[in-house]
């Protein structure tokens, strides 16, 4: 008898024990899981709409996006290539809907069309910020914020440049006869500099020959200049929409057997361009090939970043925000340029 008691002790402390251990093993894995849920609550989800990658400095843009909201930084990014496809953006911000993201970046391939799915997207509660291009609707409470350059802005600086170094080597307003490559049309920058050249030859008296869009790209750009060529016998003055056009055009510019420069009284052809951020654009600056250059800052995340903080702290951030931007050249004779009263210094070392 006394061993059958023995024996039922021994059996209740072993199921003690392993009752004990039974205990300690959930109240670990909950306290895990409350630390990986507390993590994931702490990251930000951001989609990020991007209109394409037609050139070097939506690249850079892109770039500028994918580090900043990078995981490092706390960040969840969702990332889809519109591809210059208005409808695969609007697909890819409702899918960032779907999703529940916690801000929605969109740069837009144009100004017109948006109104429905940014609507879509403030009734969801989702904050949209605007990059580079901007959107053309009524209610500006569809966008919390907009970041990006003043395009009209570069394009009057272009335009003031053009004028002061033309009167200083002598050219006649009526003897500038100029074509302009356009970007994508009815996009923020194409508006923009379009604009800026458009009131500078009305107002100066210089002969505006033609505007064609070359899509912002390289390829695009050479065709457009060889059609101008044959067209026009008289060009000397090209107004590149950025960078990658100019590339294009001065290479269908030599293979015409023209020569590309600043000296338009002795026959060259001028080009002028916008963006500053392709090496071999920056190059044929510094070479004359290029005879000026407006920046167009790409580097636009740490500003889209520092937007969505403010948001996140429950301040309203100014709702266009532009950044500065600098003239580049090559070609002496003009130091700086006033436009709207505010002097602009053209910058030698880039």
């Amino acid at each position: 008898m006394k061993k059958l008691v023995n024996m039922i002790f021994s059996l209740l402390l072993i199921l003690v024990i392993l009752a004990g251990c039974g205990s300690s093993a959930p109240s670990t894995e909950g306290k895990d899981n409350t630390e990986e849920t507390t993590k994931a609550d702490d990251i930000i989800s951001v989609g990020f709409s991007q209109l394409g990658a037609e050139s070097d400095w939506r690249s850079a843009n892109t770039d500028s996006m994918l580090e900043a909201f990078s995981e490092s930084e706390g960040y969840s990014l969702i990332y889809k290539n519109g591809q210059q496809k208005q409808a695969n953006q609007i697909t890819a911000i409702r899918t960032f809907i779907q999703q529940e993201v916690d801000y929605i970046v969109l740069a837009p391939s144009t100004e017109d069309g948006w109104e429905t799915v940014l609507g879509e997207a403030r009734e969801a509660g989702i904050p949209v910020i605007l990059v580079d291009r901007r959107v053309n609707a009524a209610d500006k409470n569809l966008y919390s914020c907009w970041v990006g350059s003043d395009f009209e802005l570069e394009g009057k600086k272009m335009a003031s440049w053009i004028k002061a170094y033309t009167e200083g080597i002598g050219v006649e307003p009526s003897d500038l006869h100029m074509v302009n490559i356009q970007g994508s049309m009815g996009s923020t920058a194409q508006i923009g500099r379009t604009r800026g050249l458009a009131n500078a030859a009305r107002d100066n008296g210089w002969d505006l020959m033609a505007e064609i869009s070359g899509d912002f790209t390289e390829t695009k750009g050479r065709e457009v200049m060889a059609a101008l060529l044959k067209r026009f016998d008289n060009i000397n003055v090209v107004y590149c929409e950025n960078d990658n056009m100019a590339i294009g055009a001065i290479d269908a510019i030599e293979s015409a057997g023209k020569k590309v420069g600043s000296n338009i009284k002795r026959g060259e052809i001028m080009v002028v361009s916008f963006d500053g951020v392709n090496k071999t654009a920056l190059e044929y600056a510094k070479e004359g090939k290029i005879s000026c250059i407006a920046e167009c800052n790409p580097l636009h995340g740490p500003r889209v970043k520092a937007l969505i903080e403010k948001l996140r702290n429950g301040e309203t951030p100014e709702k266009f925000n532009y950044v500065d931007e600098n003239l580049f050249s090559s070609v002496s004779g003009v130091d700086e340029v006033v436009v709207d009263g505010q002097t602009y210094k053209i910058e030698r070392n880039y």
